[in-house]
């Protein structure tokens, strides 16, 4: 019989300060919940004062401890001062999650620059600041840290119909693998973590009849993600324990999609 001693001793957050940037999305705050249940302080960070304070609030009922932090991932200045409100309050982080995201539902041949651009900076560029700004900080700590990246089975397998998030996607694992590299010997790990089919606000646009049916032709488990199935891969990858020896890894939580060969 496994003890909940042994469990804990491998997945617990007891006493890690953890960052979500774009905690307060939907599957942001599936990641802020599970990290809290697990023991961490949760700085749930985001645009929506509202919905950060919803996601707090929903926290706190579980008994776990988070507080929201406004912040706007289109401005190194504003993740910076994140980073340094957090330092401030709490000292350290341990764990930063890089959530935010945007998406764009066009043909290529109408993608216009500026959707194109709004994608790859939320997407891609905000990820490089977090990953810069924490994880040169984490470097700096006595037990490291842990720097977890969203992907999408897009970074493996483009799509048709969100060109520009696809390649922002691919982009995140790449950079995902080169940050590990760079931060390895400093006792940071980064790795990503790459979700199928979760229905959330940026996706509703595309998901139409036709598109969900191919979808799940091409999913063998032949359904969407509940944003809770998220948590336990999480939790692997940003464990000290559990996750001690990941780092550059993708881990795709998908119902077998990037599997699917005809």
């Amino acid at each position: 019989m496994m003890s909940k001693d042994y469990l804990d001793s491998l997945f617990s957050l007891r006493g890690q300060v953890a960052v979500v940037i774009g905690g307060t999305g939907v599957l942001g705050g599936a990641l802020c919940e599970g990290f809290a249940r697990a023991g961490a302080f949760v700085v749930v960070a985001g645009r929506s004062v509202e919905r950060g304070d919803a996601c707090v609030e929903t926290i706190q009922m579980f008994e776990g401890t988070a507080g929201f932090l406004s912040v706007d991932v289109t401005s190194r200045e504003s993740i910076q001062k994140l980073h340094d409100v957090t330092i401030s309050k709490h000292g350290q982080v341990d764990i930063l999650v890089n959530c935010a995201g945007v998406n764009s539902a066009a043909p290529y041949k109408d993608t216009r620059d500026e959707d194109w651009q709004r994608v790859l900076e939320a997407n891609l560029t905000a990820t490089h600041w977090g990953c810069q700004i924490f994880g040169s900080s984490m470097s700096s700590q006595a037990e490291g840290g842990s720097i977890l990246n969203i992907g999408s089975v897009t970074s493996h397998l483009p799509l048709s119909r969100v060109f520009a998030y696809s390649a922002s996607k691919a982009a995140v694992v790449n950079l995902t693998q080169n940050v590990a590299r760079e931060f390895a010997s400093h006792g940071v790990r980064v790795n990503a973590l790459c979700p199928g089919f979760f229905p959330a606000e940026q996706n509703r646009k595309i998901l139409d009849s036709d598109r969900v049916g191919s979808i799940m032709e091409q999913t063998p488990m032949a359904r969407f993600g509940e944003p809770k199935e998220l948590v336990g891969a999480a939790l692997l990858l940003t464990s000290r324990v559990a996750g001690s020896f990941i780092t550059g890894a993708s881990v795709y939580v998908d119902g077998g999609f990037t599997g699917m060969r005809f």
